[in-house]
């Protein structure tokens, strides 16, 4: 029997709730907009949100969860260290966690990427283009040569992260910079995949390349299932010989 993979859509929840502008793109946050979308490609979809009492990510939801999407912006800070904690473990243990545009700064990215994670950014409606540098990977499944958003937030390099397993997308930008905006990375056993566009001022998440992108990745990130790895003082898989302990004796 195949089981859907269980997705939960994380969104701080709060541009939508204060600005009016953004309020007019994703009226009941962009969260469900993502999940809309991915409940008709047959995943397992719930939400959470900043506001609701542990983030909406308590034990129970973690523990059902086989990829995080996270979105964030102008709360970091206000994510709980015991939450990001919690989320880090799990990540070791074989969630997949997808982290979206300005994520790049959250708790749990940095904690995974172990780097300060900045970037150059400048927001004027400039066209980008997010070309495919990895065209054989599955998070690129059925995406041309490349994505091009009429209008989006700049990020730029340098980028600080840790070298990716795998660069998928690299984006330019109208004002001339470029970046890259799809990473791979594992820690432990879970697979993370960063993901640039997202200004929550544009309405890139109706966009249904980026949507397929992100479905595509929610695939790739899915936890395999091999069991417990092992640690520690273990016995051998073979006889061992007794051995003398002098030499030449």
């Amino acid at each position: 029997m195949t089981f859907a993979i269980r997705v939960v859509v994380w969104n701080e929840f709060r541009h939508e709730r204060q600005e009016e502008k953004v309020r007019n793109i994703y009226p009941n946050g962009m969260h469900h907009v993502i999940g809309d979308y991915l409940k008709k490609e047959a995943f397992h979809v719930t939400t959470a949100t900043l506001d609701e009492p542990e983030h909406g990510l308590t034990d129970e939801v973690l523990d059902r969860c086989d990829v995080l999407i996270w979105w964030g912006h102008v709360a970091h800070v206000e994510v709980k260290d015991e939450v990001v904690e919690k989320i880090h473990q799990r990540v070791l243990q074989g969630m997949g966690l997808i982290v979206l545009h300005s994520g790049h700064f959250s708790k749990i990215f940095k904690k995974l990427m172990g780097t300060s994670c900045n970037l150059k950014w400048r927001e004027a409606n400039e066209k980008e283009r997010l070309w495919v540098v990895a065209p054989g990977h599955p998070i690129v499944e059925g995406i041309g040569p490349y994505i091009e958003l009429d209008q989006e937030e700049m990020y730029g390099e340098f980028f600080d992260i840790p070298k990716p397993d795998q660069v998928i997308f690299i984006s330019w930008f109208e004002g001339g910079e470029v970046f890259r905006s799809g990473c791979t990375f594992t820690r432990g056993k879970g697979k993370i995949f960063y993901f640039r566009p997202g200004h929550e001022t544009y309405p890139t998440y109706y966009h249904p390349q980026i949507l397929k992108v992100i479905a595509n990745a929610v695939r790739w990130a899915a936890p395999v299932n091999r069991g417990e790895m092992v640690f520690g003082n273990v016995p051998p898989l073979e006889e061992i010989a007794a051995k003398g302990e002098g030499i030449g004796r």
